[in-house]
């Protein structure tokens, strides 16, 4: 059994949801699972809707309209009679959404994310279903939120694996073509999780880990996995062959084609990976599994913007040691922080951090009642794997360095 994984911009539109077909047809995939996300850039237009409920009341209802609409102009396209159940399903999904709104007491914005952003997964795998079935694709919608268990740390939630295979198992027909929604989950309440953004790819591996699938392939609009950033780098190579252990390396930091979590599952039943583009399925893209030398051997470059960068000093010259550096890093765990880069010498530590959840001001009220504190906001952080003189040069020319970090295989470098 196949696991594939579709992203949002696979299906933005409804010509994306027929390549669909095309790929499911060109492959030969009949014992599959399907994993959805949202289409296009619904997960942003919700984004909109959760700040405006928060922040702007008056705009909420438009931001809602505006998500109705792009999903019903779809639904036009691929469908002929709006009295098919597809509309009514549609329809109640965003009647749900609506009276969320209305009636939720709860002032936690994470929980009130998680319970919003969803809705995206659970309309676009019910288009493509709903579509799969007019075309004579039989198929079985699986809401995975009765899969997959997680528990309550809303917007990253961590995967309950006893019960999640426990579930999937017992509930799961393998012989026939299921979809289901990426990124979500639930918690002991039935409260709506969710797995992180990109927390597709997560789902796929984790079905394919409980299932013993024979292999994984994420679908994308790039070719395979690249050693840069199309959007930022020029002259990006396909990487044909990269092991487990450098897949790990590029996503943990932050190669944007694989989800940070995928890797894991997968390789601990050797269970490959495929990254491959839905515009042309015939093509090999990349394939991820054990062993292998990274194919072609190359520097492979990762950009993360909009970081952060503290830097402390203590304030009486005494050394940054084991009980300063465990003071430090309990603050960032209390404020939610993801910690990319550390470095630290006799008296000065230096962090670069991602503030996904806005504590960035109630950290560093903390920190300067303990340390001297410069703060470096809109900085990027730049990771070169098999870095040579060249690519440091490349990323160097024309930014200030305000850090910058070398072992044998990877450098990194914070610049403003």
């Amino acid at each position: 059994m196949q696991v594939f994984k579709f992203g949002g911009a696979s299906i933005k539109d409804a010509e994306g949801v027929k390549n669909l077909v095309t790929v499911l047809q060109k492959t030969e995939q009949k014992s599959t699972l399907i994993v959805i996300s949202a289409m296009g850039k619904t997960t942003n237009a919700l984004e909109k809707v959760i700040n405006n409920y928060f922040n702007k009341k008056a705009e909420l209802q438009s931001a809602l309209q505006d998500v109705k609409k792009y999903h019903n102009a779809i639904l036009l396209d691929l469908f002929d009679n709006e009295n098919q159940a597809i509309f009514k399903k549609v329809t109640a999904f965003f009647d749900e959404l609506s009276n969320f709104l209305k009636i939720n007491k709860s002032p936690d914005y994470n929980f009130v994310y998680d319970q919003i952003i969803g809705y995206g997964e659970l309309i676009s795998t019910s288009i493509v279903s709903g579509y799969l079935d007019t075309i004579g694709l039989k198929n079985n919608w699986i809401d995975v939120r009765e899969h997959i268990k997680t528990d309550n740390y809303y917007r990253r939630a961590n995967v309950d694996w006893d019960t999640t295979q426990r579930l999937i198992t017992s509930n799961f027909n393998p012989n026939i073509l299921n979809i289901t929604q990426g990124f979500l989950g639930s918690d002991a309440n039935n409260f709506t999780t969710t797995l992180g953004r990109e927390g597709s790819d997560f789902t796929a591996a984790i079905y394919a880990y409980c299932l013993n699938a024979s292999g994984v392939t994420i679908w994308k609009d790039v070719p395979g996995v690249l050693n840069a950033d199309p959007r930022y780098f020029e002259n990006a190579q396909l990487l044909h062959d990269i092991s487990y252990r450098e897949a790990i390396e590029l996503a943990f930091y932050g190669a944007s084609v694989i989800h940070p979590k995928t890797i894991q599952p997968l390789q601990r039943k050797e269970i490959p990976l495929f990254v491959k583009s839905f515009l042309a399925p015939e093509n090999p893209g990349t394939k991820i599994s054990r062993d292998v030398v990274l194919n072609p051997m190359t520097p492979c470059f990762i950009v993360k913007r909009k970081q952060i960068l503290i830097s402390l000093s203590s304030l009486d010259f005494s050394y940054i040691v084991e009980e300063n550096i465990s003071k430090i890093f309990s603050l960032l765990h209390l404020y939610k922080m993801k910690v990319d880069v550390i470095q630290n010498s006799a008296i000065s530590f230096s962090v670069c951090i991602d503030d996904i959840y806005n504590n960035l001001e109630d950290l560093l009220q903390q920190l300067k009642a303990k340390f001297k504190v410069t703060c470096n906001s809109d900085v990027s952080l730049y990771t070169i794997r098999h870095y040579n003189e060249k690519a440091i040069n490349q990323i160097e020319s024309g930014k200030t360095v305000l850090l910058k970090q070398l072992t044998q295989e990877t450098i990194q470098i914070v610049t403003k």
